[in-house]
């Protein structure tokens, strides 16, 4: 499932965003009132899909998309003139006011993207990726997300798929045992 992340400076439209996906069986990965907490969510959960709930006042959509749009489709809910200052084409656009429906047909479409261009790991990669978690949760003391995240650091710093790096990772763990 997608990692949706909302972000917008009023904290009522953020709730009420919030309640209108869960309500609908969405789960929400974090609310952000500001742009450096949101970097923060978008660069933990590497993809999935951002809401903007109107424009941010330390940070544009544009720039948002110039640094996450390969991993995150974006969704701006705003007021016509903000829609129309925004200038990337990638940056998906709702006008206020607007309907739950439309808002909620906008993130099912976003997720069915995201989803389509996430590459299927079969199901070896999976295991490889569980054993690699396995090894670092019990050699570091890392919990699960603190070890999934380690391996997906490390495949991205060596330019690698991550089933590709936790194979390189249970390998070199068993030369040092031996």
């Amino acid at each position: 499932m997608a990692r949706i992340v909302i972000a917008g400076s009023s904290e009522h439209s953020r709730i009420q965003l919030a309640r209108l996906l869960s309500s609908s069986g969405h789960s929400v990965y974090r609310l952000c009132a500001h742009a450096a907490e949101l970097r923060r969510a978008l660069n933990e959960s590497e993809d999935g899909v951002l809401i903007l709930a109107g424009p941010m006042p330390d940070c544009s959509a544009d720039e948002l998309f110039w640094d996450y749009g390969e991993h995150v489709r974006i969704l701006l809910i705003a007021k016509p003139p903000a829609l129309e200052a925004c200038e990337e084409a990638g940056i998906f656009r709702l006008a206020l006011p607007t309907s739950q429906q439309a808002v909620l047909g906008a993130i099912e479409m976003l997720t069915q993207l995201h989803h389509m261009r996430l590459p299927k790991r079969t199901a070896d990669d999976r295991q490889l990726v569980e054993q690699a978690k396995q090894l670092l949760m019990r050699r570091d003391g890392l919990t699960e997300p603190q070890a999934h995240r380690a391996l997906q650091q490390a495949a991205m710093n060596r330019g690698m798929r991550m089933a590709d790096c936790a194979a390189q990772i249970i390998k070199t763990s068993r030369e040092t045992e031996e």
